[in-house]
């Protein structure tokens, strides 16, 4: 049977959209663990720069590589790092957001002044920094920006964890003897699910433009590992002879983000129970006859 949030969020076109994008995203990179077309590191200097067509279908680099293959690997670091930022960040963001709202005066203050600090620092200069002294590495792109969206996660839920913590019916409950930790997995992250979850595609979405940039700039992937920003940043220095070559990457990032998006304000849509109301199809108008008066 299919979940009520899923039948919800097929029924907007964004939600759609993204779904349907994001799982042909993660089908490809599992089906680039068997197969790809080519091997994506096999060079051929007999094919470079071949033209889209049979049998590399978007073409070849200035090695000879084929650029579908390289898509299609790259598809692999792609969902490596949005998942795992979207951990990092799911776990900073819930624990930071549970101190800030549900603790001591002193300990909230504490967090709210440390969030407030680190999110002072732009998390791609964090992980530059980082990948300066560690050297470049996925590993690094994961916890920069799980940790950075993780604190943006906890500045902007933890109001909303206050708000619903203050409620009636919170207050009933707790009034019967529910812990704080069951308060706050049965009432509280639910209520707060939605503005989360936008928060977290949105982390998920930059942690893919992250990992690319700071691919391209030599501080991401490694050259051995299948990179969108590698590739990019390898046919970018052929962009005068072979601009088309550049598109493909390019496009696979572009799609991406926005489907990460997009499918996040489907969620939103599909979980938020107010804007399900408002979206909801309206009652009838009532009719009112003037009484005559006599």
């Amino acid at each position: 049977m299919i979940p009520r949030w899923l039948r919800r969020l097929w029924s907007t076109s964004t939600g759609r959209f993204g779904l349907v994008v994001v799982t042909l995203i993660a089908l490809t990179a599992i089906v680039s663990l068997v197969w790809t077309p080519f091997d994506p590191q096999d060079s051929d200097v007999r094919d470079r720069w071949a033209s889209p067509g049979w049998p590399h279908m978007l073409g070849t680099d200035d090695t000879g590589r084929d650029i579908l293959s390289l898509i299609m690997a790259g598809a692999r670091t792609t969902l490596f790092v949005s998942i795992g930022a979207g951990i990092v960040a799911t776990v900073v963001g819930i624990a930071l957001a549970a101190l800030g709202a549900l603790t001591v005066r002193w300990l909230r203050e504490t967090v709210a002044i440390l969030v407030d600090i680190l999110i002072a620092f732009p998390v791609l200069i964090i992980a530059m920094m980082i990948s300066s002294v560690w050297g470049g590495s996925l590993w690094v792109v994961i916890w920069a920006v799980g940790i950075g969206f993780g604190v943006n996660i906890a500045r902007v839920t933890r109001p909303e964890l206050r708000r619903v913590q203050q409620s009636d019916f919170i207050l009933a409950a707790r009034a019967s003897g529910l812990t704080p930790a069951q308060s706050l997995t049965r009432h509280l992250l639910p209520n707060v699910a939605p503005v989360f979850i936008v928060q977290l595609s949105w982390s998920m979405a930059v942690a893919v433009l992250a990992e690319a940039g700071l691919s391209y700039l030599g501080f991401g992937a490694s050259v051995v590992e299948p990179s969108w920003g590698i590739l990019l940043a390898d046919l970018q220095r052929y962009i005068g002879v072979h601009p088309l070559s550049v598109v493909w990457p390019g496009l696979a990032i572009t799609i991406t983000v926005l489907a990460l998006n997009l499918l996040g304000d489907g969620l939103r849509e599909a979980t938020d129970p107010t804007l399900r109301h408002r979206s909801g199809p309206r009652p009838p108008a009532q009719t009112h006859t003037p009484e005559v008066v006599a």
